[in-house]
């Protein structure tokens, strides 16, 4: 009888040794699939002053990809991107003759800080936000 509990003894080590290992194989990438999916997306605004194009994108997987979109949004062969960020989010004030991009932690505090640093007679007239 001593001799088959040192079997299943063995058995039993054996198994979880396995269960461990394969369990230590998986932590990196189980890890590196979590970061993936917490890492915010990218967005961008673009602008064209004298035609007051704009264009926007949000929650691309990388900054290139939102600024193409935005400028294709845009739609106009002169625009620029004006602001491009990975958290948080962006807005775009204008007026006859100013415009200005800020970014905050919040739609309302990038909209305020945008407002504040246009001037007189702005108003928004985008804003980005990642999630």
């Amino acid at each position: 009888m001593g001799a088959r509990r040192n079997h299943v003894i063995r058995v039993l080590r054996t198994a979880c040794a396995a269960l461990l290992l394969g369990a230590l194989l998986a932590a990196p990438a189980a890890a590196r699939e979590a970061k993936r999916s917490a890492t915010p997306g990218h967005a961008a605004i673009a602008y064209h002053a004298p035609s007051r194009n704009i264009g926007w994108a949000s929650e691309r997987r990388t900054r290139r990809d939102a600024q193409l979109e935005a400028l294709r949004q845009c739609g106009h062969p002169q625009c620029e991107v004006v602001t491009s960020l990975s958290a948080g989010c962006a807005a775009l004030a204008r007026n006859e003759q100013r415009h200005s991009s800020q970014r905050g932690a919040s739609r309302a505090e990038a909209e305020a800080k945008a407002l504040r640093r246009c001037g007189a007679r702005c108003e928004i007239v985008a804003w980005v936000c990642t999630r």
